[in-house]
């Protein structure tokens, strides 16, 4: 076993069996895994619901590019280890990876989207978690915004980030009503529901010999499809292989608030980070920069906004 200090918010291992064949291992914290559901236990049962459903997509819709885990011995995708970590196992793939925010070229973005219009093709397996358009700990956004005067005590980050939050609170609150309006526009659009990754960025695709493979599989759910193609580009003429592929181009307004989705989920997680007990570990440094990274750019797009209007 060899410890992989790689991604975020999980725990893997590369692991060689006594027979030589090779596994990618992932512990899961069930505590921090929000996006499968608020507590440890609902939490398990959200993993295994996205994690029985890349099986499926890889089995039995036979989608070869889905890094579906391998089943255990009662046939289930994820084995507890207790009331707050989870094991999965992955067949190891070899190829070349990259990070989050890694530009795509024009031919590899029509690769990916490739994937994603056939992805988006097939029906949902039974297991397919639902999302939500408001992104989980919003209200702890509001309820942030509203106790900026007073004094945060969780830990080392507390009050730097009291402060880092005042100083970007009139951007975000604005970001917070746009997001609002984008939401209540694309409700009102009826849009149909496919099955999506959620995270096809660079940092979760494998470039092998035989093309791309797709792996953290955690984030699946049915939602509408520029939940995975606003990670790769955010005007729709970007995409138009994805269009001729199936038909349907993408909608702006909902490619504009699955971006923004994204930062505000960011913020919403940060946020109950620095405001929650907490100490000063390298894990706690990564959240801190990515949570000033986050507001200042929600506060470039608000100057953007500005100027655009003028």
């Amino acid at each position: 076993m060899t410890y992989a200090p790689v991604g975020f918010g999980d725990y893997h291992w590369y692991v060689t069996g006594d027979d030589g064949r090779d596994w990618f291992v992932t512990v899961s914290d069930l505590e921090h895994k929000a996006h499968c559901e608020a507590d440890p236990a609902t939490a398990l049962t959200g993993l295994r619901r996205a994690m029985d459903t890349a099986l499926t997509l890889r089995t039995r819709e036979d989608l070869r590019f889905v890094v579906a885990p391998v089943a255990a011995a009662d046939g289930g995708s994820v084995v507890p280890l207790d009331t707050r970590y989870a094991l999965t196992v992955f067949p190891q793939v070899t190829g070349r990876t990259g990070d989050f925010g890694d530009p795509l070229g024009d031919t590899d973005r029509d690769r990916v989207l490739a994937l994603l219009a056939r992805l988006h093709d097939r029906t949902p397996p039974d297991t397919t978690p639902a999302t939500t358009l408001e992104p989980a700990g919003l209200t702890g956004v509001h309820a942030a915004l509203d106790d900026l005067t007073g004094t945060w005590s969780g830990g080392p980050y507390a009050e730097p980030a009291r402060r880092l939050l005042a100083a970007h609170a009139a951007p975000l609150r604005a970001a917070l009503a746009h997001f609002d309006a984008l939401a209540d526009r694309v409700r009102r659009s009826g849009a149909p529901l496919v099955v999506t990754h959620g995270e096809p960025h660079p940092g979760n695709l494998i470039q092998g010999d035989g093309g791309y493979r797709l792996v953290d599989w955690d984030t699946v759910g049915l939602a509408l499809p520029e939940r995975d193609l606003s990670l790769l580009a955010d005007e729709p003429a970007a995409l138009a292989h994805y269009t001729g592929l199936t038909g349907r181009a993408p909608d702006r307004a909902a490619l504009a608030l699955y971006r923004l989705r994204w930062s505000l989920l960011d913020v919403a997680e940060f946020t109950e980070w620095f405001r929650g007990p907490h100490e000063g570990t390298d894990d706690t440094q990564v959240a801190w920069d990515g949570f000033a990274g986050t507001l200042e750019q929600l506060a470039d797009r608000s100057r953007d906004a500005v100027i655009d209007s003028n």
